[in-house]
């Protein structure tokens, strides 16, 4: 019996237009009125992906910034797991030695250095993964996730913040339509001990600490449940949700999978863009998931 689901947000539960379709709510408030508890784990800020569940007028746990944070479904705070300033600051360095553009993710919000170059990125890789999408409509989707409603802030300089004893560092998002500037990051980072690296699309990598993962996260949120990791389904598509899949009984992957990823696990949904979270979980509520 499933007493919990965890689900991805970026290429799992939104659709390629970011936004959770009405498939998809229906499911997940069906699966609540039943007395499963659902909960979102995303690589996302908590800000940002509240913003997206209210737009849906769903209120859910979440377990943001890859398991650096859980929050109630009143945004409290019940659980952390930020990285040390010293580790921050090589993690920084060798980002900006590669030229690598990067996003800090902290207990304050998610901070930039430069909106445009962020955008601009961002407009590129959107694009790039949704060819058939107007460059107009991506970039307006970008633009929202700069604009004032506060998702995102610019910084003078990154180091100020490092310096502010009031700010925990919960994750940094690097991206970069270079995969080999990637991979030279990757393997660069590797030498730093307690931390942990991951991706959530073949354009970036997300840098957390050692404990800041989603698998972990969902047991710790699952433990003052009572609810055992084999009562749980995961929904996921890249390799940030694999400490979660690995963990759960009931892991489920997205036909718009990394192909790696899909290739790890046997039960598979429709795509993002076919509700495939909302189908995953009439399928198990209806028992019809083995």
């Amino acid at each position: 019996m499933i007493r919990c689901i965890a689900s991805d947000m970026d290429g799992t539960l939104l659709n390629h237009e970011l936004k959770v379709t009405e498939e998809n709510k229906i499911a997940i408030e069906k699966a609540k009125s039943q007395g499963v508890e659902v909960i979102i784990a995303t690589g996302r800020s908590y800000a940002e992906a509240r913003y997206a569940l209210q737009e849906a007028d769903l209120h859910l746990p979440i377990i943001c910034s890859n398991g650096a944070e859980i929050r109630d479904e009143q945004g409290e705070l019940i659980y952390h797991a930020s990285m040390s300033r010293e580790k921050a600051k090589k993690i920084a360095l060798t980002l900006s030695e590669l030229g690598i553009y990067y996003e800090l993710y902290t207990n304050k919000g998610t901070y930039t250095e430069s909106r445009e170059l962020g955008i601009q990125i961002l407009v590129d890789i959107y694009q790039s993964a949704n060819p058939e999408v107007p460059e107009v409509l991506v970039r307006q989707a970008v633009e929202e996730r700069f604009s004032n409603n506060g998702l995102i802030k610019v910084t003078d300089n990154y180091e100020q913040l490092f310096q502010d004893e009031t700010l925990f560092i919960n994750k940094f998002l690097a991206y970069s339509m270079d995969n080999k500037k990637l991979k030279q990051a990757s393997e660069t980072l590797a030498n730093i001990t307690e931390i942990a690296i991951t991706s959530s699309g073949k354009e970036n990598i997300e840098i957390t600490a050692e404990h800041a993962q989603k698998g972990i996260a969902l047991e710790q949120y699952i433990n003052e449940k009572g609810i055992t990791l084999k009562e749980c389904m995961a929904i996921g598509d890249n390799f940030n949700d694999v400490s979660m899949l690995e963990r759960v009984g009931y892991p489920v992957v997205m036909a718009n999978s990394d192909e790696k990823v899909k290739a790890l696990y046997s039960r598979q949904t429709a795509s993002n863009r076919e509700s495939g979270v909302g189908k995953a979980i009439e399928a198990v509520l209806s028992e019809s998931i083995k």
